[in-house]
């Protein structure tokens, strides 16, 4: 096996080994805290929404991309390959618009109380199954080029010039125009949310730097401690470390794919196209770890989980005896 392929399949091995059992953790913490208290707050339905996505990111693509590279021979007829990739695109866009939600949420829960943000951040946490329901509708919609134009095989020498080789399958594009049409399609609808999540997460940070003079002024004139919530300052910090993340990634992402749309070759290279998917994947395998850092609540869970585990390998080793 060449070396490049066998590095690529250890990279995409790498983040399959992280992001599966990271997402997976986040996932089982908010399950444990829903069977613990009935509910979930709407934060961390979002959060808990975001780490499915995201699962299915890594558990779909990486791993699939990591089988590629160690020459698995092809196993999805065109239904397998439409279906996979429908799944992954779906799932990735899925991802960034989530963490777009999580930030505006978080975005209007700094609000002043009375105001018509606050009031907006009120009825956004009511009718959050509605923003699942809108965005689910979006991406689907948005997906559903790749049922199209997806083929287990590369179909005439014409769909080489336009088409995209994912390693186990085909994107297999009729015409230039048509391949221009749903790249296009594809930036927007990351740009859109990234420029929103910017802005959001901007003004998420001008509030700590106020919130942070504030409480120096008032330890200065008092000589004591300053109030404010600890955890909704933990709780933006860590809001505008995943979208500082999924900036700088997705970023980079969106202009390969903008490359791949403008430069003059008859099919996207490979290098491009992995580049594109690593980055694009990176944020699902790393995110778990900035939530699991930074929530409370998932650490709280996981520590308990772990804590009860132990607790009934002693006692049926003692009952043993």
């Amino acid at each position: 096996m060449p070396s490049e392929l066998f590095l690529r399949g250890m990279l995409y091995l790498s983040l399959t080994v992280v992001g599966v059992p990271g997402n997976s953790a986040v996932i089982l913490a908010f399950l444990l805290l829903l069977h613990k208290e009935n509910r979930l707050l709407p934060a961390d339905a979002i959060v808990l929404h975001l780490a499915c996505a995201n699962l299915l990111v890594v558990a779909v693509r990486c791993l699939l991309e990591t089988l590629a590279s160690f020459h698995l021979p092809a196993i999805f007829d065109d239904v397998g390959c439409k279906s996979i990739i429908f799944v992954y695109r779906t799932s990735r866009s899925l991802s960034i618009w989530l963490t777009f939600v999580l930030s505006a949420y978080q975005c209007l829960s700094i609000a002043p109380p009375g105001s018509r943000w606050a009031s907006a951040h009120r009825l956004m946490g009511q009718y959050l199954w509605i923003v699942f329901l809108v965005i689910w509708l979006i991406n689907t919609t948005m997906s559903s080029a790749s049922v199209v134009f997806s083929a287990s095989r590369q179909l005439n020498s014409s769909s080489v010039q336009h088409g995209i080789n994912v390693q186990f399958c085909y994107v297999n594009f009729p015409s230039k125009e048509s391949k221009e049409a749903n790249g296009s399609a594809q930036v927007g609808r990351d740009v859109v949310p990234m420029a929103l999540m910017a802005l959001a997460s901007l003004i998420i940070l001008v509030f700590l730097y106020k919130h942070s003079q504030q409480v120096k002024g008032m330890r200065s004139s008092s000589g004591g401690g300053g109030g404010g919530s600890g955890a909704e300052q933990r709780a933006a910090k860590a809001v505008v470390a995943l979208v500082t993340l999924y900036v700088v990634l997705y970023g980079i992402d969106n202009g390969l794919w903008v490359y791949t749309l403008t430069v003059k070759k008859t099919m996207t290279t490979s290098l491009i196209s992995d580049l594109r998917i690593f980055f694009s994947s990176l944020y699902a395998a790393l995110s778990p770890v900035v939530i699991i850092a930074s929530n409370r609540k998932v650490n709280q869970r996981l520590k308990c989980a772990v804590q009860e585990k132990h607790v009934q390998e002693r006692a049926t080793s003692l009952s043993t005896m």
